[in-house]
Parts: C-alpha cells; sequence; structure tokens
C-alpha cells in the first residue's frame, strides 16, 4: 500500500529542502522522522509536518480498505521538492549610495511518498551480475570507472625516462663535443 502528502507553499528555497529530502529517501518512517526532528536545518520542521501527514494518510487508507497496517512498517518511497513561485515575494534591500539590491523570497512543495511493501535490496558496486541478469558490455563497465572532463582532466602521457645508450657510444659521444670545443679554441687563437 502506498501513501502519498504533499506540503505546498512551504518558505524557503528548494535548493535548501532538497538537502533536507535527500537524508530521509529510502528510510524507515521512524529513522526518517528522528532524522528530520535533530536535523539543524529550517526546513526540517516542514518535512516533518509533511512526513507526519502521509503517515496519517497511509492509516486512513487503510481504515478506508478493511486493511490493518503498521506504521513501523512503512518505509520512505519516493520524496522530492519543486520550486514554487516568487511572484509575491519580492523584496528590495538598501543599498550603498542610494542603490537597492532586489532579493526574491522563495517558496518550495515538498511531496512524500509512503510504502509498506518490501524494499527492493540496494545494489552492491563490483558485484558479479546474477545469471538472470544480462552482463553488461566491457567497454561500458570499463568507462564508468573514469571520470569526465575536457582537456585537463585527460591522463597525461608519461614521459619516458632517456634509454642508456651501451658505454662505447656514450663515450664517442662525450668526446665529440669535447673535440669541438677544442678544435674552436685552436682557431681562435690561429686568428689572433
Amino acid at each position: 500500500m502506498e501513501a502519498t502528502a504533499s506540503a505546498k507553499y512551504l518558505r524557503g528555497s528548494a535548493q535548501k529542502a532538497r538537502l533536507v529530502v535527500d537524508m530521509i529517501r529510502g528510510k524507515d518512517v521512524n529513522q526518517a522522522l528522528a532524522i528530520l526532528r535533530f536535523s539543524k536545518k529550517r526546513a526540517a520542521t516542514s518535512i516533518e509536518k509533511c512526513m507526519r501527514s502521509a503517515i496519517a494518510n497511509a492509516n486512513e487508507a487503510a481504515e478506508k480498505a478493511n486493511i490493518s497496517i503498521d506504521p513501523d512498517d512503512l518505509w520512505v518511497r519516493t520524496a522530492f521538492v519543486d520550486r514554487g513561485p516568487t511572484k509575491n515575494r519580492r523584496r528590495v534591500r538598501p543599498a550603498p549610495q542610494g542603490r537597492a539590491y532586489r532579493e526574491q523570497r522563495h517558496f518550495c512543495h515538498v511531496t512524500i511518498s509512503l510504502s509498506n511493501d518490501a524494499k527492493p535490496e540496494p545494489k552492491v558496486k563490483g558485484a558479479k551480475p546474477a545469471a538472470s541478469e544480462p552482463a553488461k558490455p566491457a567497454k561500458l563497465a570499463e568507462s564508468k570507472g573514469r571520470k569526465r572532463g575536457g582537456a585537463a582532466a585527460a591522463p597525461r602521457a608519461k614521459k619516458a625516462a632517456p634509454k642508456t645508450a651501451p658505454k662505447a657510444v656514450a663515450t664517442e659521444a662525450a668526446e665529440k663535443p669535447a673535440a669541438k670545443k677544442a678544435s674552436k679554441k685552436k682557431t681562435e687563437k690561429s686568428e689572433e
């Protein structure tokens, strides 16, 4: 059984309310209520009211269907926050040198859906797929591990260390520059 509750026109931005909703998504009702009760976020109190409303809706729907439901078996199936209007909540804040900064005070809409169905098991990273699941292509699985980005995020080519030449070749190479320097000095002396 599934029950939904929504709270509309809550004060505060949707971005800030999403931080609270993300903490409770997928949790048991008792655990979610504890998180909301002890959260320091301002949006938590109004989201807690919406959660309690969803629990009451689940109980009411169960009574109408003549089903007994235990509120402890409920868990947060979906929870999301939508942006509300800012039309009538525009304010002006005084600024230096006679200017004024416009402020928009935000509203948001919260929707929480509870369910008493069995929770889907979380997928474990690195686990091999079961025989019933189709295997992912190797290229796709390989690309998941890499971070994406521009040229700055591209892997750098490793500089190869210069290969050491055989000793005979190395000594000849060292003698050649010395011989050239000596021949330059001789030509300078002869010119004087």
